[in-house]
């Protein structure tokens, strides 16, 4: 399962991936369940009203949430296993103060991706060094159920 990525493939899905506004959205309803779309706001006031509407119209357009009438905003199975990926870097991350002892989950998140995006364009992880390479591992198995995320995907042309 060391299947090695175009690099312009693995820029794509680290921006997607580690975009703030996702990992909040994505985060949130695995904490808390559910969000009504006119709850969004009120549910994350950090997130200015532009942020998300972007957040949730990407994590639709790659299968990462779905919205049921009367229940709003869930993941898919793709959001939760994702959600999952989310807390095992942040888990690694916070146990070495990376990338500094205090900050938030999606800088944790982000700091991983980062140092994650080298190997996954090779076959070895060479360069998931420091015990990165169970992250590695279970990001290129999310990947390669999920190969939406590493094509351009617009929210408008999924819901078209």
């Amino acid at each position: 399962m060391s299947t090695p990525f175009s690099p312009a493939e693995v820029q794509r899905a680290i921006d997607l991936l580690a975009s703030r506004p996702l990992v909040r959205l994505v985060t949130e309803i695995d904490d808390n369940g559910a969000i009504p779309p006119r709850r969004l706001g009120g549910t994350l006031p950090d997130l200015a009203p532009h942020q998300l509407r972007s957040a949730s119209g990407t994590a639709r357009a790659h299968g990462l949430i779905w919205g049921s009438p009367g229940t709003g905003l869930e993941l898919t199975q793709a959001g939760h296993e994702l959600a999952d990926l989310y807390d095992a870097m942040a888990t690694w991350a916070r146990r070495r103060a990376a990338p500094v002892p205090v900050c938030e989950f999606s800088s944790r998140i982000r700091y991983v991706l980062d140092r994650l995006a080298p190997s996954l364009t090779t076959e070895s992880a060479d360069g998931a060094a420091d015990g990165m390479s169970r992250l590695r591992a279970l990001l290129i198995q999310w990947l390669a159920g999920n190969p939406q995320v590493l094509r351009v995907c617009e929210p408008e042309q999924a819901a078209a």
